[in-house]
């Protein structure tokens, strides 16, 4: 039975595309954390590819707040993407960023809201954003802008995973509440690539 050339190329184009799939690999590794209470919530990120864009994702990332508390405490995202704030709690809570990134001209103010409310923010500002509230200052959290999609959040223990990393050479740094920035030469080749790092306090 003979295909048609449309047929032919649709099918071309498809093993094209899954053979790109496998190409991808991910890198792993441990960040250890000296003079840091513990490894754990350390963004781990391939840093800005030359020529290279990310689509944000289509869903809202969500940080909430329940118990008097932001939840997750670290949330990391893409440039572009949009995050829905809600209030779980049973009182009134505000949110606001004192900055991005360290820019203090980026601040802004969402306002306060009750139980049930969701309010919307698309962050197009790379870097850390640290979370407040007006009502509770004990409460805190931050959000990480990333360049790329290609990030991760270390465990207990300090270990991370970034997949669908495409081959290439790349530049992997490093984030966290408490340490200094890090960064260090990555390149993937094959299914799995090892960068073990150090970040000091």
């Amino acid at each position: 039975m003979k295909l048609s050339k449309l047929a032919f190329w649709g099918i071309a184009l498809t093993l094209m595309f899954f053979a790109v799939g496998a190409m991808a690999g991910e890198i792993k590794g441990t960040v250890a954390a000296q003079g840091i209470r513990s490894p754990e919530g350390i963004i781990v990120y391939v840093d800005t590819i030359a020529g290279k864009t990310f689509a944000p994702p289509k869903e809202s990332a969500v940080m909430d707040q329940k118990k008097l508390m932001f939840m997750p405490h670290i949330l990391p995202v893409l440039k572009g993407t949009t995050v829905d704030f809600l209030n779980s709690d049973s009182v009134g809570h505000n949110v606001y960023w004192p900055s991005v990134g360290g820019d203090r001209k980026k601040a802004h103010n969402l306002g306060t809201w009750p139980q049930g409310v969701k309010k919307s923010f698309t962050f197009e500002d790379i870097g850390a954003v640290p979370l407040l509230c007006n009502v509770h200052p004990e409460m805190s959290a931050y959000i990480f802008v990333a360049p790329t999609s290609y990030f991760a959040v270390t465990d207990a223990h300090g270990e991370y995973t970034i997949k669908d990393v495409p081959p290439g050479k790349y530049t992997l740094k490093t984030w966290s509440e408490q340490g200094k920035p890090t960064e260090q030469p990555v390149e993937v080749s094959g299914a799995q690539t090892t960068a073990n790092l150090t970040v000091h306090r």
